[in-house]
């Protein structure tokens, strides 16, 4: 009898699961979504974004002294003329700054 409810269980367990991951996104694709229009998709922005918005590339040395923590300060408080990045959760924020230091 156990046998005949274990099998529905599992398929559920595994269907909440893949759904769960589905909505799941990295730092790669929050960065890409949220960040990349102004910063660039490899970290280094368009000369007239930079120039405008004051936009340093991930090659800047100040840039590249940051640390994650910082980083993700910076994507939930804002700094300068950029804007905090809403509708990122903690895990979100911490995501996408650790993606953000493996650029090069």
């Amino acid at each position: 009898m156990t046998h005949r409810f274990r099998s529905p269980i599992l398929l559920a367990a595994t269907v909440l699961l893949a759904g769960a991951m589905s909505f799941a996104e990295d730092g790669s694709a929050i960065y890409k979504s949220k960040c990349a229009m102004c910063h660039g998709s490899t970290g280094t922005p368009n000369p007239a974004m930079a120039q405008s918005m004051g936009i340093k590339p991930v090659t800047d040395p100040a840039i590249k002294a940051l640390t994650a923590d910082q980083i993700a300060s910076t994507v939930k408080s804002g700094k300068g003329k950029m804007h905090p990045v809403a509708g990122l959760t903690d895990a979100q924020v911490k995501d996408v700054a650790a993606y953000f230091k493996t650029l090069k």
